[in-house]
């Protein structure tokens, strides 16, 4: 029986080492992607945040090259891999409203349209928008940027789980 399990495991260990690179993180990178490059995010939003295009673009390398075996490379005609962001959206409006009809709580919405590309294969791994939201207290204005980058935060989480997890 053990020796049986042994099989199979080793079967598994073999067919997922076919199919690409596999992190503890969970992540999957195609074995022949080596490098990626992340040009700084266009923010074409109507935010009053300021830097979220910096703030969104160090959040993939830190995802993308901390938690992968993916190099950075700044210049996107040679690398392996390329992602690509635009923030298209911000909104920030009242999540729910309190006596004589005033905000308690605002939310901060953020969509951004991502598109991954295999530039050895010369195709599209992911071409999506992806939108996040976070509430803050109404009564504290200074929390929007807080919000802001919590938002920031679960949409890079999503981009790289959907990047990764294509196989």
């Amino acid at each position: 029986m053990v020796r049986a399990l042994r099989a199979a495991g080793i079967g598994a260990i073999t067919l997922l080492a076919g199919c690409g690179y596999y992190s503890f993180t969970g992540a999957t990178i195609p074995s022949h992607l080596s490098t990626i490059a992340i040009p700084l995010a266009e923010d074409r939003s109507l935010s009053t945040v300021p830097a979220l295009d910096e703030q969104l673009t160090r959040l993939f390398v830190s995802r993308f090259v901390g938690q992968t075996r993916l190099s950075l490379e700044s210049v996107p005609s040679e690398a392996d891999a390329v992602l690509e962001a635009v923030i298209d959206r911000y909104q920030n409006q009242p999540a729910s409203v309190g006596g004589q009809e005033r905000a308690t709580r605002n939310r901060v919405t953020l969509s951004v349209t991502v598109v991954y590309r295999d530039q050895v294969e010369d195709r599209e791994l992911v071409r999506r928008v992806f939108t996040a939201f976070e509430e803050y207290d109404a009564l504290d204005p200074a929390q929007e940027e807080a919000a802001a980058a919590a938002a920031l935060e679960k949409i890079a989480d999503d981009v790289f789980t959907a990047a990764t997890s294509n196989w």
